[in-house]
């Protein structure tokens, strides 16, 4: 379902070990808003919900609730930096438009 290239494995690693509590997952959510729609939201968290569909990924922890999977089908994220720092960058199939910035879309053409 979801793809990390190695450059956002390593970065995901390097956050974790220094989240405050070694168990936390990596949430990768989608959520209202941004320039085109739908942002991508990621971060740490320590609970669960019984409805989240885990991802196994390279020794990593994905969780996504129902709402965020039916748009991440077939998503690789990547990390890259550049001279305004390291950013992680979502390269969705199921995105009809994108902003600028790589953290926003749409899946219906407006």
């Amino acid at each position: 379902m979801i793809e990390l290239s190695p450059s956002a494995i390593a970065e995901i690693k390097r956050l974790h070990k220094r989240h405050p509590n070694p168990s936390a997952f990596f949430r990768l959510q989608i959520a209202p808003g941004g320039c085109a729609g739908l942002s991508y939201i990621t971060k740490f968290e320590t609970e669960l919900s019984s409805s989240d569909r885990i991802h196994q990924c390279h020794g990593i922890q994905i969780a996504i609730d129902p709402h965020s999977a039916q748009y991440l089908d077939n998503l690789t994220i990547d990390f890259s930096e550049d001279l305004m720092g390291g950013s992680f960058r979502f390269h969705n199939p199921n995105a009809k438009k994108s902003c600028d910035c790589g953290v926003s879309f749409s899946v219906n053409e407006s």
